[in-house]
């Protein structure tokens, strides 16, 4: 039996950014589906049910506040740990972001390393994925 590696889900819009994070969680091990509007997020959450989801704020269409408070709405869903990432920095933010059922919030620019330490951190306790 195969452990399958963590499926983490990308909610990002720019391209560059999306690029850059995608390798960097491929070479770390993980899975990775990346889409760039709230409504593809949402989608590809039903879809693939991903151990982890990182979401922008400013997303065309439904915004990444509106996809949170999706996710975490569901009685299983709620369970999935969400990592905000995004270029929207201030208290108030990080504050509503935490509210609305966050799991961490870590304002751009962020550094790679911090980043995959965090998520490694958030995983820790999932069940293994066993094909």
């Amino acid at each position: 039996m195969e452990i399958l590696p963590p499926k983490i889900l990308l909610i990002e819009d720019d391209q560059d950014t999306q690029i850059l994070l995608k390798e960097n969680l491929k070479k770390a091990g993980y899975q990775v589906i990346g889409v760039g509007t709230g409504e593809e997020g949402l989608t590809a959450f039903k879809k693939h049910k991903p151990d982890l989801v990182i979401l922008d704020v400013g997303l065309p269409g439904i915004d990444g506040w509106e996809v949170l408070r999706r996710i975490k709405s569901g009685p299983f869903s709620r369970k999935t740990p969400v990592l905000m990432l995004t270029a929207r920095s201030e208290t108030a933010d990080k504050v509503k972001g935490y509210e609305i059922g966050a799991d961490f919030y870590i304002a751009k620019p962020f550094n790679t390393q911090k980043l995959l330490m965090i998520l490694r951190s958030m995983l820790a306790d999932r069940p293994d994925r066993s094909e």
